[in-house]
């Protein structure tokens, strides 16, 4: 019987406390792999042909892709192209293509539905010995569940030591959109604490900087992978800039959405600034509450504006920052009440860099 083996494991972003159902994977295949399982099913192909044959088709993928074609296996999968990029006006130059383009992946409805009806679940013990990220902080703007690019993350917890030279062991960013990234840049790495330069993935759209590092490792030569996840989702800086475009709009405070919950439409601004947009439900009447906040934990905040429904809101500027008002408009307020709730139990913030 074919097992697929998941742990539930604890979420503790939602109110009350649920579980998550993680999938754990019981090895990682490559070319050499998929050849050996090939021939042992097919005693009269030669291994070495396989992986020739499964690298050639790779490329030829790739070369397809190169030339503007989207290539589509029947019953498998499609590999096509698409651009992450945002031009105030059609004829906007460009930015370089390597900061643009997105290759995606994406399996047929006739794949997955053989995959689930072949398959069954296996529950592994939530008790058995494995990673757990209890805190991950950016020690550069010391935040905590801030992913900051030109940063270091420090992550503290148990069990967190891996073999770095390892291929399936190790630490992965991967954005609730789109986007995956082993990391590879680690300070230092003990059983309470990694410290790493992190390298994150571009996602679909600018308003998606929602992100899960997970980390994995064996405790034995030949034990099995085990994989930790951080336990509340992490969030990269957001830039600002065209506060003298009559139609502004950045995307903020949102999640994996193909269209951000919340955008900024301008404001007053004298200097440029890096600051934090919180929004929270007050605890008394679930009603949503927005407001700015210094780069500071408990440092200086504006007054806060409640939000009841779609529409716009001004942001107070705090004494001392260059923003005396910040203009955003709430797009999506049940959406974005829905995503405070379930996975941020009750409050989170944005870094916005804003640039005049």
């Amino acid at each position: 019987m074919n097992t697929i083996l998941c742990r539930p494991e604890p979420n503790a972003m939602t109110v009350p406390p649920s579980y998550n159902l993680r999938f754990i994977a019981r090895n990682v295949l490559g070319y050499d792999e998929l050849a050996a399982e090939m021939a042992r099913d097919n005693p009269l192909w030669d291994e070495e042909m396989i992986k020739a044959v499964l690298m050639a088709r790779d490329k030829m993928i790739m070369k397809q892709l190169v030339n503007g074609n989207k290539v589509t296996l029947k019953n498998a999968f499609s590999y096509s192209l698409s651009f992450n990029v945002r031009l105030d006006e059609p004829d906007d130059p460009l930015p370089p293509v390597e900061d643009m383009l997105r290759v995606k992946v994406s399996a047929s409805r006739t794949l997955v539905k053989e995959v689930g009806r072949q398959v069954h679940i296996e529950r592994v013990s939530a008790e058995e010995k494995l990673p757990v990220i209890s805190s991950a902080e950016d020690t550069v703007l010391k935040l905590n569940n801030v992913l900051n690019p030109d940063g270091v993350l420090r992550l503290t917890g148990s069990n967190l030591d891996f073999d770095r030279t390892a291929p399936d062991c190790g630490c992965v960013i991967e954005g609730t959109r789109s986007g995956r990234a082993v990391q590879s840049q680690f300070a230092s790495v003990s059983n309470s604490e990694v410290l790493l330069v992190p390298h994150i993935p571009a996602q679909d759209a600018p308003w998606n900087n929602e992100y899960i590092l997970s980390l994995s490792t064996r405790y034995t030569a030949h034990g099995t992978l085990r994989t930790g996840t951080c336990r509340r989702k992490l969030r990269s800086p957001l830039t600002v800039t065209g506060f003298d475009h009559p139609n502004m709009e950045v995307g903020i405070l949102t999640n994996n959405a193909t269209a951000p919950y919340v955008t900024v439409t301008g404001g007053s601004l004298t200097a440029d600034e890096t600051l934090r947009v919180q929004a929270g439900l007050d605890p008394a009447d679930s009603r949503l509450r927005l407001g700015l906040l210094d780069m500071q934990e408990d440092g200086a905040a504006g007054d806060v504006v409640t939000a009841t429904a779609d529409g716009e809101y001004t942001l107070p500027g705090f004494a001392g920052s260059a923003v005396s008002s910040l203009n955003i408009t709430v797009n999506n307020h049940a959406a974005l009440t829905e995503m405070i709730r379930s996975s941020y139990a009750g409050w989170l913030a944005d870094v916005l860099v804003l640039k005049l």
